[in-house]
């Protein structure tokens, strides 16, 4: 009998390896298959779609996450009337087997929220980010909702909270900026808990200041933390794929 560990590893390794990868490679040519493994994971493209209500700052939330401003070479059309009509790919600056895609917003003339779950196709993305600004909707709920559906895995990213933050000081005679925060996110883990999304990752953000609020948390979730970005859409997936790597 193996140590618990030892079979835990041995459980791991048949797991990483096929078997006729095991009985053809042998130990001596161990190094050999694990570079091969590697570079397959490294090699793996993936996809990550973000959607959410019009105007709530998709794309420049994918203009933060690359580094790039809205006048930047490559940066997603941004601006105050409807700018992304259709699926839009943009390549991640360092990690250039990451692809984030900009989705329509829900809830247009055009992308009414009837059709939108349609024409969207979720399936074909192995991670998505549903963004929202100054309320919680309900298109957030059947966008979550939805994403669940299709065993997927989502970030709820609330959006422009320097600009909630800010308006709060200026209504109240006292104002705690933590507190309201709080308040923030326990609203926004409520309603996706109505909408049966149990124990939801929320992170409120300002894609003008990358290192305040929880925009630092985010990237740090996004490289590191699960469900992470990984091939599939199961955490269980991206557990693996991190064992892998």
């Amino acid at each position: 009998m193996f140590p618990f560990s030892q079979q835990a590893a041995q459980s791991e390794t048949l797991t990483f390896f096929t078997q006729e990868e095991i009985k053809t490679g042998g130990v001596e040519n161990i190094q050999a298959l694990l570079e091969k493994k590697v570079k397959e994971l490294d090699n793996t493209e993936l996809n990550i779609a973000v959607t959410g209500q019009t105007g709530a700052g998709k794309s420049t939330l994918i203009n933060a996450m690359r580094g790039l401003r809205s006048e930047d070479e490559g940066a997603a059309a941004v601006g105050n009337m409807e700018t992304t009509m259709e699926p839009t790919g943009y390549s991640h600056p360092t990690l250039l087997n990451v692809r984030y895609w900009d989705l329509p917003g829900i809830g247009s003339t055009r992308f009414t929220a009837g059709s939108y779950l349609t024409k969207m196709q979720f399936k074909k993305y192995d991670y998505l980010i549903i963004v929202s600004a100054c309320r919680f909707r309900e298109n957030d709920a059947n966008l979550a909702k939805e994403i669940m559906r299709l065993g997927k895995k989502f970030y709820f990213v609330r959006s422009k909270i320097d600009a909630d933050l800010d308006s709060m000081r200026h209504q109240r005679k006292t104002f705690d900026k933590d507190a309201e925060m709080g308040n923030i996110r326990s609203d926004c883990v409520s309603q996706l808990g109505k909408a049966g999304i149990p124990d939801p990752n929320v992170f409120l953000i300002s894609s003008f200041m990358k290192n305040m609020y929880d925009f630092p948390r985010l990237m740090e979730a996004l490289e590191y933390e699960e469900p992470c970005l990984c091939p599939g859409p199961s955490q269980t997936q991206c557990g693996d794929y991190k064992e892998e790597r």
